[in-house]
């Protein structure tokens, strides 16, 4: 963020601490000494090296007793990341820099022992500030699990940081185009589809409806034992309610997942969402990219080459991702098919809601349907050990219904893939 320039974004920075704190749930844990007074009084090599495998189990036990959202101080953070090296970065997106840590004992009395990710917000905008107050007003309310647990907040000056829980094997993204990984099995996608599936509902089905908005295999991040979580949170929205059918809101998200009337009219319902998961489901089956310009013409963008086929029994075995081999029955193919291509359809009415679609997926659960179990690894490892920016890598958005990586400051249906001069890339 930097020195803010106007009025309007000093009153922002300003109230940061006043509206986060109206969240009743954030409470930081009581210590023998208030952070001011213990700062200095130890080093960063006092702290437990987070590189050290930690057993998955008591790590999934504690993450569960952090009922509260713990306002940490910038020090604290610069403590567990060893002040941010280089070699702690897990990935680097939009919002920022991730980073690797290790919270506990001696970070601050109280604190139970749990690997966990700092996501550090870039200083150049408003926008960025806004996403890290939404997340953290979204995350510190919403517990389920198939959401990644946010652990704590940092809001220091010009330093907006959040802390979650570690989420062991990276995202859904990397398992499924990473090169150098062992190809997800069926019975793996298939419950990652679920457990995705079931963080959506439960966001649209909540008291007030959240919309997701920016669902994607890069935001579905994985815990040991491949139970698929939802991240980054940042342009989630409230959803419609009493008579309102549909929220106004300007046009963001990730080329190649938005559903297209949300792009053409900024209208966002619970049902942009559910376009987004057949895209996601799409990526699943098929293992090819939502968009892939090393593909040929016909072929870059997914849903336009796949969708026709899914219908067809006789094509939609031809559109499986050829890694899967013989994993599932022709019958489990057809499903899962035949879900992607009504959650894809062009009129958001015809969509299924995500609850529909939860109740779809777990009939193809286990192994009833010739599929085999879960590899022990991918290739990677299972200890706390995860390196290389790739694994929390996310794609960047778009603003408007413009080409991958490039935005606009209001939608323009003359927007073409690549983006016209006015575009700028975030």
């Amino acid at each position: 963020m930097g020195n803010c320039g106007t009025r309007e974004e000093s009153a922002v920075v300003a109230n940061a601490h006043a509206q986060v704190q109206q969240l009743q749930i954030l409470s930081p844990l009581p210590g023998k000494n208030p952070p001011s007074e213990r700062k200095h009084s130890r080093s960063t090599s006092d702290l437990s090296d987070c590189s050290t495998p930690r057993n998955f189990e008591d790590s999934r036990k504690n993450a569960v007793l952090y009922t509260h959202v713990i306002a940490f101080t910038l020090y604290e953070l610069e403590t567990i990341t060893k002040s941010f090296r280089s070699d702690y970065i897990l990935g680097e997106g939009g919002f920022g820099t991730v980073y690797k840590g290790y919270i506990d004992e001696n970070v601050r009395v109280g604190l139970k022992s749990l690997p966990v990710a700092v996501k550090v917000l870039n200083k150049e905008g408003l926008q960025g500030h806004r996403e890290w107050l939404t997340e953290v007003n979204f995350l510190g309310q919403l517990r389920h699990p198939n959401l990644v647990k946010l652990i704590g907040y940092c809001c220091e000056e010009d330093h907006r940081l959040l802390v979650y829980e570690f989420m062991f094997r990276g995202s859904l993204e990397n398992h499924l185009f990473r090169k150098a990984t062992i190809p997800l099995p069926w019975a793996t996608r298939m419950m990652i589809a679920l457990g995705a599936a079931k963080g959506l509902a439960f966001l649209h089905n909540a008291e007030r409806p959240v919309i997701y908005r920016d669902f994607k295999t890069s935001n579905i991040l994985l815990d040991s034992d491949y139970t698929a979580k939802l991240s980054d949170f940042g342009l989630a929205k409230a959803g419609p309610q009493g008579d309102e059918t549909h929220v106004s809101t300007r046009v963001m998200g990730t080329y190649g997942y938005a559903a297209p009337e949300y792009v053409m009219t900024g209208h966002l319902t619970a049902r942009s969402d559910v376009y987004s998961f057949g895209v996601v489901l799409l990526e699943l089956l098929t293992g090819r990219k939502s968009f892939d310009k090393t593909r040929p013409s016909k072929e870059q963008n997914l849903v336009d080459w796949a969708r026709p086929k899914l219908n067809d029994k006789r094509k939609l075995l031809q559109i499986i991702d050829p890694r899967l081999e013989n994993q599932y029955s022709a019958r489990a193919a057809q499903k899962a098919c035949s879900l992607a291509y009504y959650c894809l359809s062009q009129n958001p009415k015809a969509r299924p809601l995500m609850s529909d679609v939860v109740e779809t997926l777990e009939p193809l659960q286990g192994s009833n349907d010739g599929v085999n179990e879960m590899p022990s690894t991918l290739g990677l490892g299972g200890s706390f050990t995860m390196g290389g920016v790739s694994h929390y890598q996310t794609r960047r958005r778009f603003v408007s219904n413009v080409g991958p990586g490039a935005s606009c400051r209001s939608p323009n249906p003359n927007c073409s893939p690549g983006g016209p001069a006015a575009c700028r890339v975030r």
